[in-house]
């Protein structure tokens, strides 16, 4: 089995381009590498921010709207995630809970934050994808020593593709 990325669009303000899935197919297969995994599969879907507003309240209890949402097939039920799969000896994820887990995007909050920050709307969406992926594994960025190591990946990962600021 191999990372696999599937992905759905529930919004219509913008068009998702098929070079940001390309883009977005391999941010995964170099996250996923550079984290040991070669295979499992991730839900991405886009949507806006009314969507993911609704989704922020009602899943996490914060009454507004947020970037990215993740949502880990492995999570262990505690406030925040710990890295709780584990590899084999031939680097496989637990065969038999291939799902890592859901990422959804609000395309609508990237592009205001991609104008906030003035870098393009791929570059957005490809920090905010490599940001929920981590989020999947278990990574947080509750206090600095955390948010340090996430944003070294996420960055790393953001340079191996070309999308720097």
């Amino acid at each position: 089995m191999s990372l696999v990325l599937d992905w759905n669009n529930n919004q219509s303000k913008f068009e998702i381009p098929e070079t940001w899935i390309t883009m977005l197919n391999e941010i995964l297969q170099l996250a996923a590498a550079n984290e040991g995994l070669t295979s499992g599969e991730v839900t991405l879907t886009f949507t806006d921010n009314e969507e993911i507003h609704e989704l922020n309240k009602t899943y996490r209890g914060i009454d507004r709207p947020t970037d990215v949402l993740s949502f880990a097939m492995n999570d262990d039920g505690v406030d925040e995630l710990d890295i709780i799969f584990e590899v084999d000896s031939e680097d496989e994820l637990d065969p038999i809970s291939g799902m890592l887990g859901d990422i959804i995007i609000s395309v609508e909050r990237a592009e205001e934050q991609r104008l906030e920050y003035g870098h393009s709307l791929e570059r957005e969406i490809g920090f905010l994808f490599v940001h929920g992926f981590l989020h999947l594994l278990g990574y947080d960025h509750q206090d600095e020593q955390s948010e340090a190591e996430m944003t070294a990946k996420q960055e790393a990962v953001l340079q191996q593709v070309g999308l720097t600021r």
